[in-house]
């Protein structure tokens, strides 16, 4: 069996089907039907012929990607649509690959801006942020690119990186602390990318930066905000204020205003003020006063909590060391808004469960909303120790 990745998915699907597939049209006429009992006996044999064995449910899987592709001829999908398709597969196949050789390593993603000069202190925060992970025991995934990516590269050198690149024409293919290295990864599509960043990380930690920063720091906020990926860290770190530079309309010498300072004010008066998001998604992120403070705030993150997942509507939080009956208590007073029936108890795995069997947990009955509150609850776990 593979090593257990630190990594888990929040939510892991009971079934690989569509909910609803009445909106498609129906399947056309073909020489045989992918799901025909004897193409399904042909699939099994080959199956069998590449991995011994079609009886477990990984095999099951398979079996049914294998059908869903044999299936996309006789729909009549083009040839664009199926080079997306097969390149996606393919793209994911090695990344997963690759990350899979290193799963007891905790990771962090970091995000930022391609064009931050080496001599700009966001660069050197980020390596100074990045060499402290290191120093921690955390190995590091950038976007692989120049400026910020670099930064997050060049703090805990070749060794402890990873590089997650996406082919561009107007930007180099790789830094050249990750070039070569058999941890760079290419990509073709954005999308397959971003899975990477998210699925592998243990936390996201966002510099300044443009659209693209601005794209993958929100779609981080975003999936935990709804529930689609597991709660992990989110911070913001950014150098000191340049002194002499300013902001359009400043005054000539005074620093130039915080980058996240400028985001926050943004986020409350465009979208909280117009209830666009809820008080408790402030919880989702973290504003770090530097590098050794946001280093700090990952690491606290997991002295208590280790992961948590789903199984039906119970929220399950897995913990590194049981709590005590008045820490339960206190929790059953201060979060019963997430409770949907019962009582936060603290309980063993369940029988759906299959990894880090042997750590405590606390499980309940989630309304599956308000995750800000949920990221409030892990605080105050955290706190018990």
């Amino acid at each position: 069996m593979p090593t257990e990745p630190n990594r888990v998915e929040l939510d892991p699907p009971r079934s690989t089907q569509p909910v609803n597939e009445k909106a498609a049209p129906p399947e056309q006429p073909s020489v045989r039907r992918a799901d025909d009992g004897e193409v399904q006996e042909r699939i099994i044999e080959l199956i069998e012929m590449v991995a011994g064995s079609a009886d477990d449910y990984d095999a099951k899987l398979v079996r049914e990607l294998i059908t869903a592709g044999l299936k996309l001829i006789p729909d009549g999908r083009h040839t664009g649509e199926l080079k997306l398709m097969t390149a996606t597969i393919k793209e994911l196949r090695y990344a997963y690959r690759v990350f899979g050789q290193y799963p007891d390593a905790h990771k962090v993603t970091i995000f930022g801006s391609a064009r931050t000069p080496e001599d700009h202190p966001d660069y050197q925060a980020a390596v100074e942020y990045s060499r402290l992970m290191a120093e921690a025991g955390w190995m590091s995934i950038t976007g692989a690119g120049d400026g910020i990516m670099k930064a997050g590269h060049e703090g805990p050198g070749r060794e402890a990186s990873f590089g997650v690149a996406i082919r561009l024409p107007f930007e180099t293919s790789a830094n050249e602390v990750i070039k070569g290295d058999e941890k760079l990864i290419n990509f073709r599509y954005f999308f397959t990318r971003k899975l990477m960043f998210l699925s592998q990380a243990e936390a996201v930690v966002c510099f300044p930066g443009g659209f693209g920063t601005m794209d993958e720091c929100f779609e981080a906020l975003t999936l935990i905000q709804t529930g689609k990926a597991s709660m992990v860290p989110v911070v913001f770190v950014e150098g000191e204020p340049e002194p002499g530079k300013t902001t359009s309309g400043g005054d000539p010498g005074k620093a130039i205003s915080g980058y996240w300072d400028g985001w926050i004010t943004f986020i409350r008066e465009q979208l909280l003020s117009r209830g666009w998001i809820s008080a408790e998604d402030e919880n989702l992120f973290y504003v770090a006063k530097d590098p050794h403070d946001a280093v700090e705030h990952v690491l606290r993150f997991y002295t208590m909590y280790h992961s948590s997942r789903y199984v039906r509507d119970d929220l399950v939080i897995r913990l590194n060391r049981p709590l005590t009956d008045e820490q339960i208590e206190t929790l059953n007073e201060e979060f019963a808004v997430l409770v949907k029936s019962g009582r936060i108890e603290q309980r063993g795995p369940y029988e759906q469960e299959h990894d880090h069997l042997d750590l405590p947990r606390v499980a309940f009955t989630h309304t599956r909303h308000k995750f800000g509150v949920v990221r409030a609850l892990i605080d105050r776990i955290n706190s018990f120790a």
